[in-house]
């Protein structure tokens, strides 16, 4: 298990892919997005996208699997925020995105010294290595024992 202090900036993880199907991107969209260009194939050729794509929030929920996937040995406590998120292309249906992840900055608590927060950046890409999304998070991660 990685604690706070293993863990420096500079350290960058790679996740694998997930490729994300057609019925993926109507059941969520039917379920969360229902815009058009996310649950119906015909009227998404009409669309700003000229196809159907994936909601942005799909997308992001993916990266959280990717992210939870790639960092299950690190001591993460909770997330406690997310920001510049920018969604730069759609998903589309047969793409594959995959994750890499950055420590950009790292700061013990204030107030419990059991635990730290380390920000991320983290560039979610396709399979042509084109920007899809990008965030950066803060998540509470736990310090080793002290005696």
């Amino acid at each position: 298990m990685q604690f706070y202090e293993d863990i420096s900036v500079g350290d960058v993880r790679e996740s694998s892919g997930y490729t994300v199907s057609k019925s993926e991107v109507v059941e969520f969209g039917e379920k969360y997005d229902p815009q058009p260009f996310h649950t119906d194939e015909e009227a998404a050729k009409d669309s700003v996208f000229g196809g159907l794509v994936a909601s942005g929030w799909q997308t992001a929920a993916i990266c959280m699997r990717l992210n939870v996937e790639n960092s299950e040995d690190i001591a993460t406590q909770a997330g406690v925020g997310v920001d510049n998120l920018r969604w730069h292309l759609p998903l589309q249906p047969g793409d594959t995105l995959r994750l890499r992840t950055e420590i950009i900055d790292k700061r013990p608590s204030d107030s419990d010294p059991s635990r730290g927060y380390l920000t991320t950046r983290h560039e979610g890409r396709n399979q042509d290595d084109e920007l899809v999304i990008s965030y950066e998070a803060t998540a509470m991660i736990r310090r080793k024992a002290t005696e």
